[in-house]
């Protein structure tokens, strides 16, 4: 099982970028959300980035935590997603809420998440 995170899975290109405000699909696990739409633009099966709203955490220091705690979620879970998804995708995390959540907290949310996407990639019939 890999573990990383390289330098080519992030999400940068901002046509990747732009096509998930467009045409991508959300699904929702309190207070986290994830955008998705499949990728034709890119090589990798898939495309991360992460977002933590200044409307809720106005430091950047607080922003900066979350985005950690979000990506060391993502690099750990992120076996769920390759082993069950068959198609290229770019993904957009985000962390929508005030509170402040513990990383077990978070871990567990990113889990549920994740199932809940791939059960409706896997059954999009079901929605």
């Amino acid at each position: 099982m890999d573990f990383s995170y390289p330098k080519t899975e992030k999400l940068k290109l901002r046509k990747s970028i732009d096509l998930l405000f467009s045409d991508g699909k959300s699904v929702s696990k309190y207070p986290l959300r994830l955008v998705f739409a499949e990728n034709h633009l890119e090589e990798e099966p898939l495309k991360f980035g992460i977002s933590v709203s200044k409307k809720y955490f106005k430091h950047a220091v607080d922003r900066n935590y979350f985005k950690r705690v979000l990506r060391e979620c993502y690099r750990l879970n992120k076996h769920l997603l390759t082993d069950n998804i068959q198609k290229r995708y770019s993904i957009m995390f985000f962390y929508q809420t005030k509170e402040r959540l513990t990383y077990q907290e978070i871990n567990e949310k990113t889990i549920q998440l994740f199932d809940k996407f791939i059960a409706l990639e896997n059954h999009p019939q079901e929605q």
